[in-house]
């Protein structure tokens, strides 16, 4: 009887600490993306799963119209943007690859 309690109490605490670990920090950072994306708004600057970066030029209901060049937009999901980026890191991109 004991060997079966101390297999089970050893499950448990492995299943604990696995959450711990791993579940519950990946729950915490997909919470903070969906409220970064709920809070962006148009003149955001972004950067999508596939390495887009772009400006929000409209807000629709799943998706946004983002200006990635000029008199060049994308239709794209809400889901993709994986990041907001700030008026500085902008400025930084621009002139590489001269």
């Amino acid at each position: 009887m004991d060997r079966q309690l101390i297999s089970i109490l050893y499950l448990v605490i492995i299943f604990a600490v696995m959450y711990l670990l791993m579940i519950r920090p990946q729950q915490q950072r997909q919470k903070k993306l969906q409220q970064l994306i709920a809070n962006l708004k148009v003149n955001d600057l972004i950067t999508t799963a596939g390495g887009i970066y772009g400006t929000i030029v409209k807000v629709k209901e799943d998706t946004f119209i983002i200006r990635v060049a000029d008199n060049v937009r994308f239709e794209i999901l809400k889901s993709s943007v994986i990041q907001k980026r700030t008026q500085e890191e902008e400025g930084e991109g621009e002139g590489e690859g001269e």
